[in-house]
């Protein structure tokens, strides 16, 4: 992959012609597996959405979470899902209006401004640049570009987020495998692969995750699933292996069902901790809000539904949490985010 700083992949950008005085948008949503990039037309500010949202380009790359590859690659993975974005779409830089990253590793304001500075050596003056958290992308996905309600990521990783009318916003997990996110697809198959080395050495019960998870990933024994570890630690890889631990949970495995009902109490306490924090449920806890489901861990539509038992178990506490399952996809969600930035900006 060319380096950000070489700048051939804007090299397309000599051969597109002008249009006019046609505006785009451009929405990213990073993740520690996928990143994707919309490109979107600047849209009227006055009436309701088009439907179907007009989307003039989708590119996709790998990770861009910079606490997974490192910088380097991150912004190397960020700029060359851009460029495509825009390439595809037969648009241009000068064309763009707004950018709105909505990324997986930004936790603080000093990862934000170190978007941005780079970010503006890449785009001119006059185009608008906003730096999230991939939970702002995912929230506004399902509420199309309002930030209001609760949020509830569970892919490699998790997160829940919270906003409030007023601005004010709280998170709750999204700290990284090695610090507890245990209801995300990693940390739910690295249960798995503690609990593998556990029976095979006798310290836990038997389970059937052991021949599962060595045949799927061709290994003869549980001592050879510790090299296949630590070869690549990636938290992608690793993830991978959480469609096993549901399989054995519906064939009647007791160790990978207690991993899932365990992961269902972790991501119900994450959205508790957020809606608590601001309030969301009222004063009697009944009041209503908008809780958005997000991520392939919530998607698992079979017997054993964790997005399904997540909802469930949040409803006994905060009856008013009404789930929805965004028809848009999260980098959609950051391009209308951007929209309404700009349009407060501008109004």
């Amino acid at each position: 992959m060319k380096r950000y700083r070489n700048r051939e992949i804007w090299d397309f950008e000599h051969g597109v012609p002008v249009i006019g005085n046609k505006e785009v948008i451009l929405g990213l949503d990073g993740g520690t597996t996928t990143t994707i990039c919309v490109c979107m037309p600047f849209l009227n500010a006055s009436g309701p959405l088009p439907e179907p949202l007009p989307v003039l380009a989708r590119a996709i790359a790998g990770c861009s979470n910079h606490n997974s590859v490192g910088e380097a690659a991150a912004r190397d993975t960020l700029e060359q899902v851009m460029a495509d974005a825009l390439s595809q779409s037969g648009y241009s830089r000068s064309s763009v209006r707004a950018v709105c990253l909505a990324v997986s590793g930004v936790n603080h304001p000093t990862d934000q401004q170190r978007i941005v500075n780079w970010l503006r050596e890449i785009f001119p003056a006059y185009v608008r640049l906003y730096v999230q958290n991939d939970a702002m992308g995912a929230l506004a996905s399902g509420t199309l570009g309002k930030l209001h309600g609760c949020v509830l990521i569970a892919g490699t990783g998790t997160i829940a987020y919270g906003f409030t009318d007023d601005g004010r916003e709280a998170r709750a997990a999204g700290a990284g495998p090695v610090l507890g996110d245990w209801g995300s697809g990693y940390g739910i198959a690295a249960q798995a692969l503690t609990a593998i080395i556990r029976a095979h050495d006798g310290r836990g019960p038997n389970t059937n995750l052991t021949s599962s998870i060595l045949k799927y990933l061709n290994l003869s024994s549980a001592d050879e699933l510790i090299g296949w570890t630590y070869a690549d630690p990636s938290w992608a890889r690793i993830a991978a292996l959480f469609p096993l631990v549901v399989s054995c949970a519906e064939a009647g495995d007791k160790v990978a069902d207690k991993i899932l009902l365990d992961s269902v109490k972790e991501l119900a306490l994450s959205v508790k901790a957020v809606v608590q924090r601001l309030g969301l449920c009222g004063k009697d806890g009944k009041d209503p809000f908008p809780l958005v489901m997000v991520g392939g861990v919530l998607k698992a539509k079979k017997e054993w539904d964790l997005g399904k038992e997540v909802i469930n178990c949040i409803s006994k506490d905060y009856p008013g949490a009404y789930p929805i399952w965004p028809k848009e996809e999260p980098a959609v969600g950051a391009a209308l985010l951007g929209w309404n930035f700009l349009l407060k900006e501008l109004y």
